[in-house]
């Protein structure tokens, strides 16, 4: 006897394909962030078979935007450090001017 409710897996992949033609419509690059987000979605296929109740749309969106989250979490992280680096060595680079700012004055 074959299975009678189809994984939610294959349901991703079905809803993957009803979005075919507006694939397909897109630009190339379009094509290619296209396809990243629907591997994104595919890296959450266990968690949203666990939302049996959602519609299979939703759980394909919120998977996506879970990894939207992660990588803006990871980007804001970066740029904290960044700036925090970037402060650091602006102070540095004012004490340095001063303290030759100071040696000429002194001569």
């Amino acid at each position: 006897m074959g299975r009678t409710v189809p994984t939610f897996r294959m349901v991703l992949e079905h809803v993957i394909g009803d979005w075919h033609a507006f694939r397909r419509a897109l630009r190339t690059q379009d094509r290619d962030a296209f396809d990243a987000l629907m591997h994104r979605a595919r890296l959450h296929a266990a968690a949203a078979s666990n939302a049996s109740r959602l519609n299979p749309a939703e759980a394909l969106f919120m998977a996506i935007l879970v990894e939207h989250e992660k990588e803006l979490s990871q980007l804001r992280g970066e740029v904290k450090n960044t700036v925090k680096y970037n402060d650091e060595h602006a102070e540095d680079e004012q004490t340095d001017t001063k303290k030759e700012g100071n040696t000429d004055d002194e001569s």
